[in-house]
């Protein structure tokens, strides 16, 4: 639900620890660490963790700091569990929020779990309950086979409870709303903007409800009325069942849990001191009918000028803010995650990811989805290219690279000629290099960036000057929108002078400072002393540079005056990369390193 103010989780899952429900499963010799799940009969939905046997494998999140000794045993605490994670992460500027931790602009919650491959034997009547048609059995069945988190924290209603763990769902739920039907989404997103702009703005009430609460009614609703009772005439109706599921929880101060309904979700937050004010509310809501509803979401909500309204009032309106939601989250999707192992495999992974997205593109009517599907498809090929044998191999490797490549400038408007640009720089065609960069350059002010949590009204008005409502996504993107080139680990397009920054990782880097870095190589090569100054100095101009981007900035900056005979500085910049806030560029501490020794 792209909503103002909504935020994105994450969740990490620490796959080197076993959490297992019967000690016999555990198998020997043991390779992870095997963790007992010790039913809560006073606390369900909540789990204590027994340590059961340490494993050789490493782990990412647990370790021996996290083991509290009991007298009837060794267990995680969830306390020193978060405390440690915050620890490995220091270099970041975290605050802890619940069993999350979350960066300076409070615009994303990281969790880090573990993971059960069964349901808790709590959940167990969940399988067998009594439904209609909802949800689906293929559904009920992967939810099994998933199983369920855990993540750290405890009863809302027990001060400094490090013991018991949360049984987290979110995978199931996550999957639950995926199997929704339209009117199911639409009844979900008109339960969000009631909460937002009609409870939430009552000082009485506000913050006893939270959207998990009306996710959790509307999953109860769907499995007790016939699915066909979602259908669009009869939105209004789904969101009144909702809406008197949720009076009834309210009267009694008890939201069942929908996996474990005797986890009680209101302890600690709705009770009898304060559940009348929010009756009040509701029932207002309930009695008000479908005008008086549309009335207070909309006409009497305060009309601020935002580039999210809330309401679309024209196409084209509609049409910007789908493109933005697109924008704002591709970073999420498109990142250089699922690149370990060999790079053959990684490449065989990348052409089944190809011919799927292409399945997909070819069976969808909906341009924008086209699109969506084409971006992804460029992303990929961008990809695929780095993993390629070197370009000096043969006539079919290099084919295989032009192929990629090309289809690589579908992305944006830069990252795929800046890869070509890399392609014909290290098989040493510098002439052509210089064209590209100097196209690159002359295109790249005044663009959109992409993956921005927020644009602002200019961006906005520059964006709809620079393209038309009947383009499609794919052409307004390659013309006005650009993003950060990203070289995937052991990258055959990268710079041989850049190749210790892939030995260990992807890098990303601004597509206006890998241009002049480019072209600084290439002036150094063919030896143009006047030009590979003049590009040193272009590296080095004040420009704002996202914080993620800091440190694989200055690692860059670091090697070109190391290339240029500038010692002194280029250990000034290696260090200046080291003490960046955000994700540290692990080659600037081997290259700082190798400084010191020379």
């Amino acid at each position: 639900m792209d909503l103002p103010g909504s935020d994105m989780d994450v969740m990490f899952v620490d796959d080197g620890v076993n959490v297992i429900q019967i000690k016999r499963n555990i198998k020997h010799p043991v390779q992870r660490t095997e963790v007992f799940m010790e039913t809560d009969t006073d606390h369900p939905g909540f789990t204590r963790l027994r340590l059961v046997a340490g494993g050789k494998r490493a782990n990412n999140f647990v370790s021996n700091e996290c083991i509290v000794n009991t007298q009837t045993g060794q267990y995680l605490s969830t306390t020193k569990f978060v405390n440690h994670i915050k620890q490995k992460n220091q270099q970041n500027t975290f605050s802890t929020h619940g069993p999350c931790l979350s960066p300076t602009n409070q615009t994303i919650d990281i969790a880090s779990c573990l993971k059960s491959k069964y349901l808790p034997y709590q959940a167990m009547p969940w399988i067998l309950r009594y439904r209609r048609q909802w949800p689906p059995n293929a559904i009920i069945d992967r939810i099994i086979n998933y199983g369920c988190l855990l993540v750290p924290i405890g009863p809302r209603i027990m001060a400094n409870c490090n013991l018991l763990w949360r049984i987290s769902f979110s995978v199931a739920e996550k999957q639950l709303v995926h199997s929704f039907n339209f009117t199911q989404v639409l009844c979900y997103g008109l339960l969000k903007l009631t909460l937002k702009r009609i409870v939430n703005t009552n000082d009485d009430v506000k913050d006893l409800l939270c959207s998990y609460f009306l996710k959790t009614a509307l999953f109860w609703v769907s499995e007790e009325v016939d699915i066909d009772s979602f259908q669009i005439p009869k939105l209004f109706i789904c969101f009144s069942l909702c809406i008197n599921k949720l009076i009834s929880w309210v009267n009694n101060c008890y939201c069942p849990n929908y996996f474990i309904p005797e986890h009680n979700m209101f302890l600690g937050k709705i009770n009898k001191y304060n559940n009348n004010s929010l009756l009040c509310v509701l029932s207002t809501i309930k009695y008000s009918g479908i005008s008086g509803l549309m009335q207070n979401l909309f006409h009497s909500y305060p009309c601020k000028k935002s580039c999210y309204p809330p309401y679309s009032e024209t196409s084209e309106q509609s049409i910007l803010m789908l493109d933005f939601l697109i924008y704002r989250i591709s970073h999420r999707l498109t990142n250089g995650s699922g690149m370990c192992g060999r790079m053959g495999q990684i490449l065989q992974k990348k052409y089944k990811l190809l011919k799927d997205i292409e399945s997909i593109q070819n069976s969808e009517s909906f341009s924008f989805v086209i699109g969506v599907c084409k971006f992804h498809y460029a992303t990929i090929s961008q990809q695929a290219a780095q993993l390629l044998p070197s370009a000096n191999t043969n006539y079919n490797i290099r084919t295989s690279y032009h192929r990629h490549l090309h289809d690589g400038l579908q992305r944006d408007a830069v990252t795929g000629w800046l890869l070509y640009a890399s392609f014909y720089y290290v098989t040493e065609q510098y002439n052509g290099t210089l064209r590209l960069t100097e196209h690159i350059l002359s295109i790249l002010p005044d663009m959109v960036k992409l993956g921005q949590d927020y644009y602002s009204e200019p961006d906005i008005d520059n964006y709809r000057h620079r393209v038309h409502s009947s383009m499609s996504l794919n052409a307004k993107m390659t013309k006005a929108v650009v993003d950060e080139v990203m070289y995937v680990r052991h990258s055959s397009l990268i710079p041989k002078e850049l190749e210790l920054e892939v030995e260990d990782e992807y890098f990303m880097v601004s597509p206006i400072i890998m241009a002049h870095c480019l072209r600084f190589l290439c002036y150094h090569h063919i030896g143009d002393i006047f030009n590979r100054q003049q590009e040193l100095r272009q590296l080095f101009l004040p420009r704002y540079m996202p914080i993620n981007m800091l440190s694989y900035t200055y690692t860059l900056y670091g090697v070109c005056c190391e290339i240029f005979g500038a010692k002194d500085a280029a250990f000034h910049c290696y260090d200046d990369a080291l003490q960046c806030a955000n994700f540290i560029c692990t080659s600037a501490e081997k290259r700082k390193s190798r400084l010191l020794h020379i």
